[in-house]
Order: C-alpha cells, then structure tokens, then sequence
C-alpha cells in the first residue's frame, strides 16, 4: 500500500507548547503583578502632623481633610485605609491622613498649639477605631465622624459624609 503524503500538523511539537505555556503563564503573572501594585493602597496614610498645614493645604484644594484614628493592628483601620481611604488619596480625590489615637507621636493642632496623637484624639472624643473625621483648616468638623466600619454600606456612608464636608467648606466664609 502506498504511503499517504503526512500533512503538516497544525500545532507545534510538545516542546514548543510548553515553551508557550510557560511565556503565557509569565507575562499573566507579571501583568497580574503590575495591575496589583498600581492599584495597592499604601500600608498606611500619611502622618497626621501639623493639622493647621495640613487642613489649609486640603482646604486650598477646597477638600476637607480627612482623619484616619486608627489603631496598631486593627483589622478594621486596615480595611478602611487599605478599600476606602487609601484608594482616594492615592487617585486624588482627598487629602487623607493618620493617627494612632494610643501614640504619643507629636501633633501640632490646628490651633497652632502641640499635644500628642492620643491627646488629640480624646479632647476630640475619639473611643472607637477606626472613627474618620472631616475637619475645615481650623480643625472644626465639617460632617459627622464615621466610627466603626459597617461594610455593607460603608462606602455610600463616605461618600456621604464627603459630599457634606465639601459643601460646608464651599459655603464656608473665606
């Protein structure tokens, strides 16, 4: 019986295929890796440290400035900072900062006068962490704090506070 011309097979030999899985397999994870770390928030906002600078600068931008009160380990604090907090100051949405409330870190108060992060964070009645607060330059609060995380909704109840700290500042007489 004559041999049958052998047509050409239309996938590469086993070693080619491999050698494809394997490139496909590094541009994934390498373009997995860049996409994660654009998107990352940072492991922590920036220092709260001069609140009068750094309320006047918020404000220039006409943004109320965003206070994290967090505590070491919390869980929650992460949650906020790392979904919600981190996110927006990162895409320039707001202009976020942090505190410790148990930290005797140095913070100058918007009043110009110095106290520590956990002093602040009881004259201004601070219990639960994570608690975000929205303050004007003058260190007075634009809408109610958030205390607490409530995952469901907690990114309509942002927004909302957001959305009212930026009309009271608009509103606010220069």
């Amino acid at each position: 019986m004559p041999s049958l011309p052998h047509a050409p097979s239309p996938m590469p030999p086993p070693c080619a295929r491999a050698r494809h899985a394997v490139a496909a397999v590094l541009l994934g994870a390498a373009l997995l890796a860049g996409g994660a770390s654009a998107l990352a928030a940072p492991a922590h906002l920036p220092p709260a440290t001069d609140l009068a600078a750094q309320g006047a600068a918020a404000a220039g931008k006409g943004q109320p400035l965003v206070v994290l009160v967090s505590l070491p380990g919390c869980v929650y604090c992460e949650t906020v900072r790392r979904n919600y907090l981190g996110p927006q100051a990162a895409a320039g949405k707001i202009e976020a900062r942090e505190l410790d409330m148990t930290a005797a870190t140095p913070l100058r108060n918007a009043d110009g006068t110095m106290t520590t992060a956990r002093d602040w964070a009881r004259s201004h009645n601070v219990s639960v962490a994570p608690t975000v607060l929205f303050l004007d330059a003058r260190g007075r609060s634009l809408a109610a704090p958030l205390q607490g995380l409530q995952p469901d909704f907690y990114g309509a109840y942002l927004e909302q506070a957001l959305d009212q700290a930026r009309a009271a500042l608009a509103a606010a007489p220069r």
